[in-house]
């Protein structure tokens, strides 16, 4: 069953992970990928693809800077075509500290990273998915859109604005054909996950009912339906991936900063 056969997709933090793992997904159910990340390891992604039978795509370029992006787009639009499909993945949670003591600059880079990148993106495709009417846009914020996560406020409030971004798109774009739709992983197991300190992570998945970590596979499965036909009446939705653990009330941090709350 090939539900994206015939599509174009574009895949942002392409190189590993969540990103990797949808571009693969997205292949796999027959879509064209283009891969975009900073790390020149999203090649290795693009081979990837195409033993998967399907072609690809792939530049570097930083999605927070517009010039970047369009220069990207253009590159992979040279190569396969209009993106049918974007799925705006890249995203850093770098800077962690109390916000009396975050630096600026780490607070302007996840914004500029986590935020402005997806409306860049955005911006750089969806006048040609309005132009054909039909476009899936797939924006992966996170729980902590909603719950807030210690010492990671830039983080935090970047994800909630892409909720933000993502109802707007929607009001804008329902009309052309256009769906733009929020996944909110919870803990998944990435490479950066699981190279966190055991103590958090074993917090997580305690407080977690499903009592383990996701995998970019399950992650990728949603985001490949939310790209295809089946999931044209779905828009501006925001939906959890996390095992429950929304359910939780969830303070990650160290123990000594826990116990002096």
């Amino acid at each position: 069953m090939t539900p994206l056969a015939g599509r174009i997709a574009l895949v942002t933090g392409a190189a590993h992970g969540i990103g990797r793992a949808c571009a693969l997904e997205l292949a796999r159910q027959g879509a064209d990928v283009g891969l975009v990340d900073l790390d020149p390891g999203v090649e290795q992604t693009a081979r990837a693809v195409e033993k998967l039978g399907r072609r690809s795509a792939w530049a570097t370029g930083d999605v927070g800077d517009p010039e970047q992006v369009h220069a990207a787009v253009d590159r992979i639009r040279g190569v396969l075509s209009d993106a049918d499909c974007l799925v705006n993945n890249a995203g850093i949670v770098d800077h962690i500290a109390p916000l009396l003591k975050m630096q600026q600059s780490g607070w302007e880079r996840e914004l500029a990273v986590n935020l402005t990148g997806p409306f860049n993106m955005i911006r750089a495709v969806v006048e040609s998915m309005a132009a054909k009417g039909w476009g899936r846009i797939v924006n992966m914020s996170s729980g902590a859109a909603r719950s807030g996560l210690y010492n990671q406020a830039g983080y935090s409030a970047t994800k909630a604005g892409l909720l933000g971004l993502t109802r707007n798109v929607t009001l804008e774009f329902a009309r052309k054909g256009i769906t733009c739709n929020a996944v909110l992983p919870g803990m998944i197991g990435t490479e950066k996950v699981k190279a966190m300190p055991p103590a958090i992570l074993e917090q997580a998945v305690s407080m977690t009912p499903a009592r383990r970590l996701g995998t970019p596979e399950e992650v990728a499965q949603m985001v490949a339906f939310l790209c295809s036909d089946a999931a044209g009446f779905i828009n501006g939705a925001e939906i959890d991936i996390d095992g429950g653990l929304r359910l939780s009330h969830t303070v990650l941090g160290s123990q000594r900063e826990l116990r002096s709350r």
